[in-house]
C-alpha cells in the first residue's frame, strides 16, 4: 500500500532512471549472481549496469534496441538475461529474496495458503519462434497469451505458467499447482474463483498434494463487493501492471545462439 513511508522507501528519484537499482537493493542482489568464471578475460562488464537495463526494459515496455546510451550494449543485456534464466539465477534469486520479505513480514519462510487466478495478455504483433501456439479467450475476448499465476497471502509471487489464452483456468491450474509442490511442502489451502470449480479441478488438486481447494464465488449483490482473500492476487496484477514491458505478450526466443552456454530451450514457466 501506498503509504508515506513506502513512497519514501521506493522513491528513486535521486537515482539516473527510476527503474535503477537502488545501493541498499544492490547490496541483497549481489552476492547471489555467480561469479565470473575461472580462467581467460577478466569480466569488465558492470553488473549492476546489466540489471538497471533489464530493469528499464521491464518498466518502459521499450525495444532492446531503443536502451539508452548510457546503458550497456543491448546485446550484452540479453545475453546475461538468456543466461541468468538459462541457469536458474534468477528463480533463486527470487526465492531466496521472496523467502526475507515473508520472515520481515513476521511469517513462516514457506507459506501454507495459496491463491490462484489467471490473467490473459494480448499478443505483440511481432514473429518468432513461439513455444505455445497463440490463443483466443471467447471469454475476455483477448488473442495471445495467459498468465496463471500462484501467490500468497502478502500478494507475493509463488509460481507463473504461460500458455496460450485458449487453456480454461481448471485445465492451467494442475501444472501450476504441480510446480509449487516442491518449492512450498507446508501448502494446506488453494483458494480460487468459481472459474476453477467442478469436481474434476478439486480431485486433481488433491491428487497432487492432498490440498483443500476453497472456491470464493461473486457475491450476488449489486455493486463493488470485496470478496474475501480473491483481491490479494487482483491487486499482483496491478503490480504487474505496472511494467509496461507486461501489457503484452511476446514470443520468446530459445537460447541457442548465445556464445556463454550450450543450446537449450527457453521455459516456458517463471518460478522463484
Amino acid at each position: 500500500m501506498w503509504t508515506v513511508e513506502n513512497r519514501r522507501l521506493y522513491d528513486h528519484s535521486g537515482l539516473r532512471y527510476p527503474s535503477d537499482v537502488a545501493d541498499d537493493e544492490w547490496t541483497l542482489v549481489e552476492p547471489l549472481i555467480p561469479p565470473a568464471r575461472r580462467g581467460g578475460r577478466p569480466r569488465k562488464v558492470d553488473l549492476r549496469e546489466v540489471l538497471d537495463a533489464i530493469f528499464y526494459v521491464l518498466a518502459t515496455g521499450c525495444q532492446w534496441r531503443a536502451l539508452p546510451k548510457g546503458l550497456p550494449p543491448k546485446s550484452t543485456v540479453w545475453e546475461y538475461l538468456d543466461l541468468w534464466s538459462w541457469d536458474g539465477t534468477l528463480r533463486q534469486i527470487h526465492h531466496l529474496l521472496y523467502m526475507e520479505v515473508r520472515e520481515r513480514e513476521g511469517r513462516e519462510a514457506s507459506p501454507t495458503v495459496a491463491i490462484i487466478d489467471s490473467q490473459s495478455v494480448k499478443g505483440a504483433e511481432k514473429g518468432g519462434v513461439q513455444i505455445d501456439p497463440t490463443g483466443y479467450d471467447a471469454g475476455k475476448k483477448v488473442k495471445g497469451k495467459k498468465r496463471h499465476l500462484a501467490v500468497d497471502t502478502l500478494g507475493l509471487l509463488l509460481r507463473v505458467e504461460v500458455g496460450p489464452a485458449s487453456v480454461q483456468d481448471r485445465d492451467g491450474a494442475p501444472p501450476l499447482l504441480a510446480a509449487m509442490r516442491k518449492l512450498f511442502p507446508f501448502l494446506k489451502k488453494i483458494i480460487a474463483d468459481g472459474a476453477y470449480r467442478g469436481e474434476a479441478t478439486a480431485a486433481a488438486v488433491r491428487a497432487i498434494a492432498n490440498w483443500q481447494l476453497e472456491i470464493v464465488k461473486r457475491a450476488a449483490a449489486a455493486g463493488f463487493v470485496l470478496l474475501p482473500k480473491r483481491w490479494i492476487i487482483e491487486r499482483t496484477f496491478a503490480w504487474l501492471g505496472r511494467c509496461r514491458r507486461l501489457a503484452k505478450s511476446l514470443p520468446p526466443r530459445r537460447r541457442g545462439t548465445s556464445k556463454t552456454s550450450p543450446a537449450s530451450p527457453q521455459p516456458s514457466s517463471i518460478s522463484p
